[in-house]
């Protein structure tokens, strides 16, 4: 099967802490842990979670330890962008903050102008924005 606009995607990042990332994605966000699996005694293995939506074409995989652990290293243009079609509601990013997110200014100004940005607990970067996506 070719890659299609229909492919799901997998977005995979290291994180310290596991447990600190899944309060912020399905406790502060709202997603769903699709998937999860530790490391037991298998060597080269890692802690793994996955979360997202069910019926999305994408999801968020966040992996911890194995034998040659990754750290964490965002910068500020890594950025997860939510195109919400509406403004940002007030309740969402107090619920992203009170599950370990912070409330940051963007560098870039579009950001700030048409959004929220909110660094999750390893500091990634989460845009609400308040516009809709359009490719045309």
């Amino acid at each position: 099967m070719p890659f299609t606009g229909q492919s799901h995607v997998r977005l995979a990042r290291p994180s310290r802490d596991l447990a600190a990332a899944e309060r912020f994605w399905s406790g502060g966000l709202g997603l769903k842990v699709l998937f999860r699996a530790g490391a037991g005694r298998n060597p080269g293995a890692h802690d793994l979670l996955m979360v997202g939506h069910p019926d999305a074409s994408w999801h968020l995989e966040l992996v911890h330890g194995g034998d040659h652990p990754a750290e964490p290293r965002p910068t500020e243009e890594d950025l997860l962008i939510l195109y919400l079609d509406e403004s940002v509601p007030q309740e969402l990013v107090d619920r992203l903050e009170e599950h370990g997110g912070r409330r940051i200014l963007s560098p870039n100004p579009y950001w700030n102008e048409w959004g929220v940005t909110i660094e999750d607990p390893d500091g990634y970067r989460l845009v609400l924005c308040a516009r809709g996506w359009s490719n045309s």
